[in-house]
């Protein structure tokens, strides 16, 4: 059983996301949930999906938090002519000595950032999904180890469908958190405005506050966060109500269950605390959950319908805390 965090560990967890939130608010004008979120699945080692229309900083937000962190991070701009020798590497012939040598792809890095990545044919996909879910790649029947931490932040528009790739139910599963960025409000639109308008050349730049040998010592903080066995039974009836309702093809899936608790407790570490409580759940829930399902042909083309029922669900489903 691991250890209990100590009251200095939680100081130095408290200090060092206290600072990533700070940086990322000197170039990111938009809610700290978000910024939140994204901490939230680094601490838990797992993805994000970040959806939204053309222009509401999507890229700028992944860019600047890679950056923050202070981990060697790669952009990969997904086209439907990428191959999955783009992403991963490949071997070349050295013309000198006539042997091949691999030459490391952009996969190969701390934080990847996959821009638009539902433009990408299936095959290529494939290639991303192994990386994400195994953190290893097979080039020519040999295993490459990938970096840790590993950390994937993709990108998609969901309302522009030319030129697009559905992305597969499977991979979608693979992404701990999906987040959804909307238009900001006239007040966070003015701070934008106020930082960024004045020259390009006097734009705001973010300090690295972390590394990847921090960045490690933080989730291994997270993973020794305590959950109560009641909240284990609680998060498999919110799962087990999503298989039920009526609405929904596919519930949330046994992985989705434990992904819930692993982002349960990173998020009680950003918070402060060597414990889970319920409303780490019902605060996440929505953005860890609800991407996991798939729903009836009338509900599917709405983008607030399955938020809407894991809310819903939220409500019907009590916590009942240890007697």
């Amino acid at each position: 059983m691991s250890a209990a965090l100590k009251e200095n560990e939680l100081a130095f967890a408290h200090g060092a996301l206290a600072a990533l939130r700070t940086e990322v608010g000197r170039v990111i004008a938009g809610p700290v949930a978000t910024i939140d979120l994204l901490a939230t699945a680094l601490l838990a080692q797992g993805h994000v999906l970040l959806e939204g229309v053309p222009g509401v900083a999507k890229t700028t937000m992944v860019k600047t938090f890679a950056h923050v962190l202070g981990c060697n991070s790669r952009r990969i701009q997904f086209t439907a002519d990428l191959l999955p020798s783009d992403i991963t590497g490949t071997y070349v012939l050295s013309p000198r000595d006539g042997t091949f040598s691999f030459r490391a792809g952009p996969i190969f890095a701390h934080v990847v950032l996959a821009d638009e990545i539902n433009r990408a044919p299936a095959k290529t996909q494939a290639a991303l999904l192994e990386a994400m879910q195994e953190k290893q790649v097979t080039v020519d029947g040999e295993r490459f180890v990938l970096a840790s931490p590993f950390f994937v932040l993709a990108t998609q528009n969901p309302i522009d469908f030319e030129g697009t790739y559905p992305l597969p139910e499977a991979q979608i599963d693979r992404f701990l958190i999906r987040i959804r960025m909307g238009y900001p409000t006239p007040e966070e639109e003015l701070r934008m405005l106020t930082l960024h308008g004045a020259s390009m050349a006097s734009a705001p730049t973010a300090a690295s506050v972390l590394s990847p040998e921090r960045v490690f010592e933080l989730q291994s903080m997270a993973s020794r966060v305590h959950v109560e066995e009641s909240l284990l039974s609680y998060v498999i009836a919110i799962s087990t109500a999503t298989r039920r309702d009526p609405r929904v093809v596919l519930g949330v899936s046994p992985r989705g269950t434990l992904s819930m608790i692993h982002a349960a407790k990173a998020h009680a570490l950003l918070r402060g605390r060597a414990f889970v409580t319920p409303d780490d759940i019902r605060e996440l829930a929505p953005a860890v959950l609800a991407h996991r399902m798939m729903l009836s042909g009338e509900h599917e083309g709405s983008l607030d319908a399955r938020d809407n029922i894991i809310r819903e669900v939220l409500k019907k489903v009590s916590y009942r805390g240890a007697a």
